[in-house]
């Protein structure tokens, strides 16, 4: 790897990382939304388990020292990464009670608990200072409304209701918002070269194709799982890409160099 002033790609996440964003934040989306809905099904909770599960799995993987993986939980107070694992236990935990109580409460409180995840997640690329892709505010809303849409285009699949229909339908145009105000804001040439092609994959088949899809569900619902998946897999590629080909490091600049005088 060459330093210099041009900006250089970081190594030091990669698919496994970057899968925790898709399948962690898919995960998190079909759990508030399945609250939101007031979905009845029981499917929803252990799927969304099997996704953050899943997610954080990849990411164990790629720690050098496996048994180490406890350190995350040492630093609450200045690390996104502790709280988001903090928020994975709550939601593990609640979410088992859930399945062998079947509370509404305890239901609820799992829900909130996969906001949070979902949250620190965006938190988390938020406090990478050095990547200019990451570091800017309006990487926050991005994330978190992908998570919702990813989530309810996944629960379009197996409740093509009204309810989910408009939850889609809302989450899906909230994201390509926030889109809108990420692209607006990234000045890096670099990043905004890896992007371009998801993020134009993210506003057409992505978000226009969805709500179109989502319309003609109201008379033909086989349409929902086809505009659910559309949403989902637009939201997985924009963040492959972001996390693992549009996190160039900002370079560095020498205003002054060292003259070596004459002898």
């Amino acid at each position: 790897m060459s330093y210099g002033p041009r900006p250089w790609q970081q190594a030091s996440w990669d698919w496994r990382a970057a899968t925790n964003f898709m399948l962690g934040g898919t995960g998190a989306g079909l759990m508030v939304a399945s609250v939101l809905v007031q979905n009845p099904l029981p499917y929803p909770v252990p799927v969304a388990m099997l996704l953050i599960g899943a997610g954080l799995g990849t990411v164990w993987l790629e720690i050098g020292r496996k048994l180490r993986a406890a350190h995350v939980f040492f630093n609450p107070f200045t690390s996104w990464m502790t709280r988001e694992s903090f928020a994975a236990l709550l939601f593990f935990a609640f979410s088992s009670f859930y399945l062998l109580l079947g509370s509404t409460q305890i239901l609820l409180a799992a829900a909130l608990a996969a906001l949070a995840f979902a949250y620190c997640q965006a938190r988390i690329l938020r406090a990478a200072k050095g990547i200019p892709a990451w570091r800017m505010p309006q990487v926050v809303p991005l994330i978190a409304t992908t998570a919702l849409a990813e989530g309810t285009g996944l629960l379009l699949c197996v409740d093509p209701g009204l309810p989910a229909l408009g939850l889609f339908a809302a989450a899906v145009l909230a994201r390509g918002i926030a889109w809108s105000g990420y692209w607006r804001a990234l000045r890096q040439p670099a990043s905004r070269s890896a992007l371009e092609a998801p993020g134009r994959a993210l506003m057409q088949a992505g978000t226009i194709a969805p709500l179109a899809l989502a319309l003609g569900a109201l008379l033909m619902p086989q349409a929902a799982p086809l505009a659910g998946l559309a949403a989902l897999l637009t939201g997985w590629w924009l963040k492959f890409v972001l996390v693992t080909r549009a996190a160039l490091n900002q370079g560095f600049a020498l205003p002054r160099l060292p003259v070596r005088g004459a002898r």
